[in-house]
């Protein structure tokens, strides 16, 4: 996410054009178990720099948590809330990232490519050696995590891309990834009515088809917790409290679509997920950053979060979250989500 968009978001929006457009991320190097792309996996050499706001960081944040890479990659939490300078470090004591030693991610990004005209976006991987960005590619960040990392994995980590189903996990996230994490960004920015009409109706004509799919069964993919589901989660999570409103995807609420509240309340009482989620960093950067659709920048006081923590009963549908392994422990100190953004 960056600048008045999403977490990859203004630095691949042109504002004066007709449509929203996500541009790939400019900096693909892959962190490898072989390192060939000069980037080798190893323990405490990277540093995965986040906002909670953001789906897309929020994907890196539940995976890492899963897989138990926390004493394997540390994390930087951004504030919600950006400057012209991009991405500050100012939750930290004297406004500057204590491991990185720097005040704004795009640092990190100057470290790399000087004069970079594109966005500062998250999730970002710092190289903390040398202080200088290795890869901003949100799309292929979780799957490295999931498949290249496997050395470093907790015991009991699940296999959230499992090489059996990778091929139904990839056509179930391009559908989602097109209609659903992308499509309330196309509604949200949208500039002209038939343009925001055609985005709305695609992110609700996608949520009826999955609802359909999650009616009789408890995942997305097989019977555990996949990418997929992390994918489909983060947008799902910020769907009352920012895009029904902010973003005008307001045909239904989540709460009142049975299945899938039922799905996003499963998911957000499995350890990994919900207490990833920082709901007073996700309204604050949407409806203060914005303010293209919010000139105002006030915060709505809703919704009610209480809902979250209510029994969801879509273990009568069978599945196993973690298959073969267990839930991960408790949340690292120092990365629990402070009371202000938690139901």
């Amino acid at each position: 996410m960056n600048g008045q968009g999403d977490g990859n978001g203004d630095g691949n929006r042109a504002y004066g054009r007709t449509s929203f457009q996500r541009s790939k991320s400019h900096f693909a190097d892959r962190i490898t178990a072989d390192g060939r792309d000069g980037w080798p996996v190893a323990a405490a050499r990277y540093r995965l720099v986040v906002s909670r706001a953001c789906p897309w960081a929020s994907r890196a944040v539940i995976s890492r948590r899963l897989l138990g890479l926390e004493a394997a990659v540390s994390m930087a939490i951004a504030d919600p809330i950006q400057d012209d300078r991009s991405w500050r470090f100012t939750l930290d004591p004297d406004g500057r990232d204590p491991v990185l030693g720097i005040r704004f991610l795009s640092e990190a990004y100057d470290k790399r490519e000087t004069g970079y005209p594109g966005g500062v976006s998250v999730p970002a991987i710092v190289d903390v050696p040398t202080r200088q960005l290795v890869t901003n590619d949100y799309q292929r960040i979780t799957l490295d995590f999931a498949t290249e990392w496997t050395a470093l994995h907790r015991e009991g980590a699940p296999d959230l891309y499992p090489e059996g189903l990778r091929d139904e996990i990839d056509e179930v996230m391009a559908n989602v990834y097109e209609d659903v994490n992308n499509g309330v960004y196309r509604a949200g920015f949208a500039t002209g009515q038939a343009e925001y009409e055609a985005a709305c109706s695609g992110v609700f004509r996608r949520l009826e088809l999955l609802t359909e799919r999650l009616a009789r069964q408890r995942y997305l993919v097989g019977d555990t917790i996949t990418e997929a589901d992390i994918r489909l989660f983060t947008t799902l999570v910020r769907f009352d409290a920012v895009y029904h409103g902010h973003f005008k995807c307001n045909r239904w609420k989540l709460t009142e679509n049975q299945v899938l509240w039922a799905y996003a309340r499963d998911l957000f009482q499995t350890p990994g997920f919900g207490d990833t989620v920082d709901f007073d960093h996700i309204k604050r950067h949407y409806y203060q950053v914005h303010t293209g659709i919010n000139p105002t920048r006030i915060v709505p006081l809703g919704p009610d979060l209480s809902g979250w923590l209510t029994p969801h009963h879509r273990e009568e549908l069978g599945g196993r979250p973690f298959g073969d392994g267990t839930p991960p422990g408790a949340v690292r100190p120092g990365e629990d989500v402070p009371a202000a953004g938690r139901p």
